[in-house]
């Protein structure tokens, strides 16, 4: 959801990606209208229609462009086409339009355009004459080109008149003298107090009765609380088609089988062959290729590679010992070591000072070979007197990418950098610093770390159920369902069974991956087809194996949650409110902080300072309502008991400090008017969703 949220919040990103890859001419068919046809909307916003084709060539977009899976790419798709919809029927109702003007300036904003060397003048500024030669080139060599940059213009142009939408929306968005004073007023003024409070907790939940018409009166009470989409609740049973123990005896006399050599009668020779096993054969490689569920692997590798239960014995092994059988994961493995490097692998960090004419150096790079040899002895000094700092150096001196990182490279080894790097990190020990000279400039380098590395070669087996035991699942998922033929009581035949029954609520209409179920679209739907009704049950297939039961025990329409969904948060709320009205009518007669501590076992808590900029409040937490009781106070007047979040309270005024007068509340008119314009675009949307009536199609497609 964080691409999404940065996405709602610069829908420019996603057109510059576009335009980016049209230059590159690596989106063509993107926009060809190709694939499945339908007569039918993916939905439509107040009757407008959003098309099932625009809306699939999106969703291959984001796959493309940002690498989603089908469930990210159709939630984000649906978004951002309810979003692109609501706008344009804004837009159009207002008449907003753009002109050459507005798009010129849109282009030399962007940095697809205004970097590009084809669209810039010598002084390095976008020239639109430029971009408009080009553009009248593609209409007269390249048609199909132009036909996507004119799609392009178009995309572009809607988001021009966006932009002018949300500013003119943000120009109306100003605070005023007074709100500013008041703001001001509001974060100076001071108080300190005292205050008791009686925690909830002191009253037992037994003494409270919190009935279901309770319940659903709060829920109708505060609707918008307690909106809830269409739903399912499920019960189910779980048959994971897992290897037997005698697969897994099997397994293991397969492993002592491939350890030896052994004789085997060869169909096509007619001859009886010795076949070469793991622990004395001369060709590794091969024999892992022919027998190894993991091929060969030929790198070095250092100890956090393999599995921390399995890593100190590998690596305590001396060359051609082996370790194992041993069980990794779904694995059996016994593996075998060739090689050992002392200090294979190495961490370093470097400040790149590059020059013009450098190998990868960037345009902005204007320094000669010379300046910058001596900037680097310059660096390489300060490195040297202050190598802690080595990382904030790197972030203000590097010319590198690894910069952001602080010039962290991470491990590597032999051979994986230039040579003159290369030789300097791999022959000097942890904790050096120097200076090399390479192709791309001078490299100020600090050795981080470094550690052995192993070459290790391991035959994999998977340990994987045989025929007969998936069979034996078959069977046991078969006679369980069969039960439930007979009765739809799931709970009773797994308990004579043996089997867990899990249960899931709020099951969306578009969910896919489920708790212990992945890749479970065709179960979601089965749920919401008309014709399934509670009780009913079904047995699927599971994406690792094995089969899930389940049965449909609820189903919440659209509107306001059931008593019973909604009592996981409503329940705590009423339950505080009676426990409020016990402690204030057992108090009621005491009139002073000390009269209530002294008769509850409770202390008098002190705060100095409180403001009415926060509403949290020292030993108590979130507690608006102290704010509003103390600042409602004459100093040393004492509030009556009320309701908190967290318990009942008292509270004294013991001083006040008021608000000095200032030259100019501007800077706090500003802070409001800040506040009141930030998140401007989805708070807009939010609004135009609410009073919108949408149409959700996807499920007849998804």
């Amino acid at each position: 959801m964080a691409i999404l949220g940065n996405l709602r919040k610069n829908s420019f990103v996603l057109i510059a990606v576009i335009g980016m890859a049209l230059f590159a001419f690596v989106i063509a068919g993107v926009f060809d209208g190709s694939g499945f046809q339908s007569p039918d909307p993916i939905g439509d916003v107040n009757g407008e229609e959003l098309s099932i084709n625009d809306f699939r060539d999106q969703m291959d977009v984001l796959k493309k462009a940002y690498n989603f899976n089908d469930l990210q790419a159709l939630t984000t798709a649906w978004d951002e086409s309810i979003r692109a919809k609501l706008l344009k029927l804004q837009i159009d109702e207002l008449g907003i339009g753009s002109s050459t003007d507005h798009l010129e300036y849109f282009l030399s904003q962007s940095p697809s355009f205004n970097s590009d060397q084809r669209f810039v003048n010598d002084a390095g500024i976008f020239d639109i004459n430029k971009f408009s030669n080009f553009i009248a080139e593609l209409k007269e060599l390249n048609p199909e080109s132009y036909s996507q940059w004119s799609n392009q213009e178009s995309q572009f142009n809607q988001q021009i008149k966006t932009n002018i939408y949300f500013n003119l929306i943000s120009s109306g968005l100003n605070s005023t003298f007074f709100e500013g004073k008041n703001q001001y007023q509001r974060s100076s003024s001071t108080a300190n107090i005292s205050y008791v409070k009686i925690p909830y907790s002191s009253v037992s939940d037994s003494l409270i009765t919190v009935k279901n018409s309770e319940i659903s009166k709060y829920v109708k009470e505060n609707p918008e609380d307690y909106e809830q989409k269409e739903t399912r609740g499920i019960s189910y049973v779980i048959f994971p088609e897992s290897p037997s123990k005698k697969d897994e005896t099997d397994l293991r006399n397969r492993m002592n089988n491939l350890l030896n050599e052994r004789n085997e009668y060869n169909q096509v020779s007619k001859l009886n062959e010795t076949l070469p096993g793991f622990l004395s054969t001369s060709d590794l490689e091969f024999f892992l290729s022919e027998n190894s569920d993991i091929p060969y692997d030929s790198l070095f590798r250092p100890k956090g590679f393999y599995s921390s239960e399995h890593a100190q014995m590998i690596f305590n092994l001396e060359n051609n010992n082996t370790y194992g059988p041993y069980v990794d994961g779904d694995f059996l493995k016994i593996s075998k070591m060739l090689n050992k490097k002392s200090d294979g692998n190495v961490r370093a960090s470097h400040i790149l000072i590059s020059y013009d004419g450098a190998q990868g150096a960037s345009p902005e790079i204007t320094r000669t070979k010379n300046e910058a040899l001596i900037e680097a002895n310059r660096i390489l000094r300060l490195v040297k007197s202050n190598p802690d700092n080595f990382s904030t150096y790197a972030l203000d001196f590097s010319d590198g990418p690894s910069k952001t990182n602080g010039g962290d490279l991470g491990f590597f080894q032999e051979g994986n950098m230039v040579k003159p790097f290369n030789d300097y990190v791999f022959s000097n020990r942890v904790g050096s610093i120097g200076l090399v000279q390479t192709d791309f400039g001078f490299h100020v380098i600090k050795v981080v770390a470094k550690e052995d590395v192993v070459l290790v070669g391991t035959l994999a087996l998977k340990n994987i159920p045989s025929d007969r035991t998936s069979d034996s699942i078959f069977n046991i998922a078969s006679k369980f369902e069969i039960g439930l033929g007979k009765t739809p009581d799931i709970d009773k035949i797994a308990k004579d069974l043996g089997f867990e029954v899990k249960t899931l609520t709020s099951i969306g209409e578009l969910d896919h991956d489920l708790p212990n179920m992945e890749n479970q679209r065709r179960l979601v739907q089965w749920l919401f087809e008309e014709e399934t009704d509670v009780e009913d049950y079904k047995r699927f297939d599971l994406a690792g194996g094995g089969y899930v039961i389940v049965q449909l025990t609820d189903k919440n329409e659209e509107g306001l949650m059931s008593p019973g969904l909604a009592s996981l948060t409503v329940l705590p709320i009423l339950k505080n409110k009676k426990k409020a009205k016990i402690i204030i009518d057992s108090n009621k007669n005491y009139t002073t902080l000390e009269e209530i501590a002294s008769n509850n076992g409770l202390e008098i808590q002190n705060v100095s300072a409180l403001n009415q900029s926060t509403p949290i409040v020292a030993q108590a937490g979130f507690e608006p309502k102290i704010i509003g009781s103390a600042f409602g106070l004459e100093v040393g007047g004492i509030s009556s008991l009320f309701a908190g979040e967290t318990g009942v309270y008292m509270v004294k005024l013991n001083s006040f400090k008021d608000s000095d007068e200032i030259d100019s509340y501007t800077p706090f008119e500003n802070q409001l008017t800040n506040r009141l314009r930030s998140n401007i675009d989805f708070n807009v949307i939010q609004s135009l969703k609410k009073s919108a009536k949408i149409t959700d199609n996807r499920s007849d497609y998804y």
